[in-house]
C-alpha cells in the first residue's frame, strides 16, 4: 500500500511503502531511486506490515518491488501502475505528481 504526503513549502512528497507479508523474516524495498539496492523495511507488529517512509522529488514516477526473505519478488498491489520489466514480470510504480 502507498500512502503520499505532500508538503506546501518543499518540492518533495513523502511516500510511505507499506507491505503485508505474515510469513515473511525481513522485507525489502528496491527501487529506481534507490540505485535498485535493497533497503530493509521496519516490521511493525501492531499493525503486522513492513513499513518505510521515503522522501521523494515531486512530479517524478520511479518503478519499485518488495524483496521477501531475499528470494520472491512481489509488487505492490496498490501501486499507481506497472511497467513490464526486462525478466518478464511487471515492476510497480509510484507517481509523486500532486
Amino acid at each position: 500500500m502507498l500512502t503520499k504526503r505532500f508538503f506546501k513549502t518543499k518540492e518533495e512528497a513523502e511516500v510511505t511503502f507499506e507491505h503485508v507479508c505474515p510469513s515473511a523474516e525481513k522485507v525489502e524495498l528496491v527501487a529506481e531511486f534507490t540505485g535498485w539496492e535493497p533497503i530493509e523495511m521496519k516490521y511493525s507488529k501492531k499493525d503486522n506490515l513492513f513499513r518505510l517512509k521515503q522522501r521523494l522529488p515531486v512530479d517524478k514516477a520511479y518503478l519499485f518491488k518488495y524483496l521477501i526473505d531475499g528470494e520472491v519478488w512481489d509488487n505492490d498491489h496498490a501501486a499507481d501502475d506497472y511497467i513490464p520489466n526486462d525478466f518478464g514480470t511487471d515492476n510497480s510504480l509510484v507517481n509523486t505528481a500532486r
